[in-house]
C-alpha cells in the first residue's frame, strides 16, 4: 500500500494539455465517409439545392438507397429536406446546412492531411 501511495504522490497535479491525436483514418467522420452519403453532401455542396430525382440520377442509385442515406444526413443536421407539391406531383428537395458544410470541410481537410502524411 505504501508503494502505491508513493507512486501516486509522484504524479504531477498540473499536467500539460494532451496533444492532438495524429490524423488517422480511424478519426474520419463515418457519417460522411460512406460512399453514397459523401456523394450526397458533395453534390449539395456544389449546388444550392437538388431534388430527390436529380440526386438519384446524379448518384445512379435507387429510391430506397438514396432515401435511407439522405435521412441519416438529415437526422445528423447535415442536410435539410423540404417537401412540397409541383402541381399534383410531390417534390422533395435537399440542401446542405451550415453544419453539413462545416462537417464536409472538416472531412476534406482530414483527408488532405492523411494524403500529405502518406507522401512523406
Amino acid at each position: 500500500m505504501a508503494a502505491k501511495n508513493a507512486a501516486l504522490s509522484k504524479t504531477p497535479l498540473h499536467r500539460k494539455p494532451a496533444e492532438q491525436p495524429p490524423q488517422t483514418a480511424a478519426n474520419l467522420d463515418r457519417l460522411i465517409h460512406e460512399r453514397m452519403r459523401l456523394g450526397i453532401v458533395s453534390a449539395l455542396a456544389a449546388n444550392s439545392s437538388l431534388t430527390f430525382n436529380d440526386l438519384k440520377k446524379l448518384l445512379r442509385t435507387t429510391d430506397g438507397n438514396l432515401s435511407v442515406h439522405a435521412r441519416k444526413l438529415e437526422e445528423a443536421g447535415y442536410v435539410a429536406c423540404t417537401k412540397s407539391f409541383e402541381g399534383r406531383m410531390p417534390k422533395t428537395e435537399y440542401a446542405l446546412t451550415d453544419t453539413g458544410r462545416k462537417a464536409l470541410e472538416k472531412y476534406l481537410n482530414h483527408m488532405e492531411a492523411l494524403i500529405q502524411a502518406m507522401k512523406k
